[in-house]
């Protein structure tokens, strides 16, 4: 469809005004993180990297983001596994209901955060009995991360189709040597993705982890939402706010090139 000058001007002009209302307020975490004024005030009197010392010193930040770093990677590797086996199951063979728990899979990360965490922690406390720990929190976050390796896998699965593994299968390989060295490689780059993906949804999520964490850890997130509203923490939140903003970036771009990307040749 061909849209005239003026469509296409004023269309420039709506995604600008769109991006300008996104990324304006992510702009001035980055530029308040060198405030000298721990009220941050606008414009900054004058700049300095007091606040980013103090935040490279702080204990507590640091112990929050190793833990931040540790669940993201669990719940990935959680995610990488059940997500793949998931896809492939339902890609590769056909029963009454695959389109039911095709749904189920992916419901999830559709439900609201205050839902699900609720639902895990009523889960886990009242009819398992487990008490609160890192691992219901891995458990908690593969719940959605499962979703976004599923999504990629399925979307891999559906551009290739299955004759390359029905050739080698036709040259007499087993179905997991056929998996090695024919599914796999092809799947290297969704997989990815879906890992990328996977770690910052975890990394980031908050709502959730309030529910099904215990009063003695402390992810990232959390951390940040209780120092927040201190007023010696202020400037140090808002730095460790300004590197997250940065960081977060990385793998939303990867994750975007990869599932762009064209399925991988065999070899």
């Amino acid at each position: 469809m061909t849209m005239s000058r003026g469509m296409r001007a004023a269309l420039m002009a709506f995604t600008a005004l769109v991006l300008l209302v996104i990324y304006t307020p992510l702009v001035l975490v980055v530029l308040n993180s060198f405030n000298v004024d721990r009220t941050f005030t606008w414009p900054p009197p004058d700049l300095t990297l007091k606040w980013w010392d103090a935040a490279w010193h702080s204990s507590g930040a640091r112990s929050a983001l190793w833990t931040s770093v540790e669940v993201a990677l669990l719940a990935t590797a959680v995610a990488l596994v059940l997500g793949t086996l998931a896809s492939l199951g339902l890609q590769r063979t056909r029963f009454f209901g695959r389109n039911l728990v095709s749904l189920v899979i992916i419901l999830p990360i559709a439900l609201p955060g205050i839902v699900t965490g609720i639902a895990l922690s009523n889960a886990f406390t009242t009819i398992l009995g487990v008490g609160l720990s890192l691992v219901t929190v891995v458990v908690a976050h593969a719940t959605f991360c499962i979703v976004t390796v599923f999504n990629n896998v399925q979307a891999r699965l559906q551009r290739l189709g299955g004759n390359f593994e029905q050739a080698s299968m036709d040259l007499g390989a087993g179905p997991f040597t056929t998996f090695r060295l024919v599914t796999f490689p092809m799947l290297r780059s969704a997989l990815l993705a879906g890992a990328l993906l996977s770690f910052g949804l975890s990394f980031d999520e908050i709502v959730v982890t309030t529910f099904t964490i215990s009063a003695t850890d402390q992810t990232l997130p959390i951390w940040i939402f209780q120092n927040l509203f201190r007023p010696n923490q202020g400037p140090v939140v808002n730095v460790v706010a300004a590197v997250l903003v940065l960081l977060s970036a990385v793998p939303i771009y990867l994750a975007q090139r990869l599932s762009s990307g064209a399925g991988e040749t065999v070899r």
